[in-house]
């Protein structure tokens, strides 16, 4: 699909909620994870690249941490595990406390205040564990009606749990859903909840998206009309 501007229009019946991931999306934490892990990699005797950091995108802290001592040869019991998931996690909370709004993606803010303008309902969907301080942080956690992240979901994308619970929260069929998504796994998390999926990033990474842009600056009320007519 390619991209096209349309005019602002009363919203659709077809789609009434949008879900959000959180990181790559609507700020990017990814250099936070990155120093962090690597801190943890280096403690363990190895390094860890910044192309392994890629392929942790939209999972679960455990499952990164399983895949970074996998990377480095290195065996862990299930107590050892859990502390060194709460050390990395300590290192990067201390990190993201610092955060600012200028750390928002480019048109980020401007798509969260047209589409709340509109009518849309607006929830998070994220794997993270700490996504009430990072939107408090950056100064837009006043967009988002429901948070359903890490804290709340117990499966990790590509399983649909995080974004059935936000459509459940935000009282929507999932058929009225457009997910935002970054990572693979999440829009595929989305495709399997029977919502639309708009990819952030690369079209050729994001195959299963319906429409992919660079950020979220690139569309419109339009847009999500277009996806309703899919």
């Amino acid at each position: 699909m390619t991209l096209e501007h349309y005019s602002e229009k009363p919203i659709p019946m077809e789609i009434k909620a949008c879900l959000f991931d959180l990181d790559g999306v609507l700020v990017d934490t990814a250099v936070y994870h990155f120093k962090a892990w690597r801190k943890l990699a280096n403690h363990l005797g190895f390094d860890f690249t910044e192309a392994q950091n890629e392929q942790l995108k939209g999972i679960s802290r455990v499952e990164s941490l399983n895949k970074i001592l996998a990377w480095g040869n290195v065996e862990k019991t299930e107590e050892e595990k859990q502390q060194l998931a709460t050390e990395k996690n300590e290192w990067y909370v201390a990190m993201i406390s610092k955060m600012t709004p200028a750390e928002v993606l480019p048109g980020t803010v401007d798509f969260l205040t047209a589409i709340k303008k509109a009518g849309y309902k607006i929830a998070l969907g994220s794997a993270s564990k700490n996504s009430a301080l990072i939107l408090e942080r950056t100064q837009i956690a006043h967009f988002f009606e429901e948070i359903v992240d890490g804290n709340l979901v117990s499966k990790s994308k590509p399983d649909p749990e995080v974004f059935f619970k936000g459509a459940t929260l935000l009282e929507v069929q999932p058929s009225e859903c457009v997910v935002f998504e970054d990572a693979v796994a999440g829009v595929e998390a989305a495709k399997r909840a029977g919502m639309k999926a708009i990819g952030i990033g690369s079209a050729e990474v994001l195959t299963q998206a319906d429409l992919v842009v660079q950020n979220l600056g690139q569309l419109t009320i339009g847009h999500l009309q277009q996806l309703s007519e899919l």
